[in-house]
């Protein structure tokens, strides 16, 4: 029998204009520390982001989404934070708050193959 993970995960979002609360969903976070995993998948939908805000900054929008990789992948490049352990930089990139890239709460479910899931939470919430 496979073994169920425990894991949890967050929808990145990007709201071009935080005043309006518009967003369309850019991305997924997935982690289940106690199985060492933690990764991200984005996709930046430009022709959604425009017609949300025809003078969104693109290109910055997408190093900040970049930026989710080097932290979750614990990359040289990804600063203090992709130093520090599973759950912390889980926690820090689902924090709460006023940006351009914003998360979901985390919500929690069981899979048996967590790359898999995760591609299913991508093709649901993103594409």
């Amino acid at each position: 029998m496979q073994e169920q993970h425990l894991f949890d995960y967050a929808i990145i979002r990007v709201v071009p204009r935080v005043e309006r609360e518009e967003f369309i969903n850019a991305g997924v976070i997935l982690c289940a520390w106690k199985s060492g995993y933690l990764k991200v998948k984005t996709s930046l939908n430009e022709e959604k982001l425009l017609a949300l805000d025809p003078e969104a900054d693109i290109e910055m929008i997408k190093l900040n989404l970049a930026s989710f990789d080097k932290i979750c992948f614990g990359k040289d490049n990804g600063g203090k934070i992709a130093e520090m352990d599973l759950a912390s930089r889980f926690r820090w990139l689902t924090a709460v708050r006023s940006s351009i890239i914003q998360t979901s709460r985390p919500h929690s479910g069981f899979s048996k193959d967590l790359d898999q899931t995760l591609e299913k939470l991508f093709e649901e919430n993103v594409l």
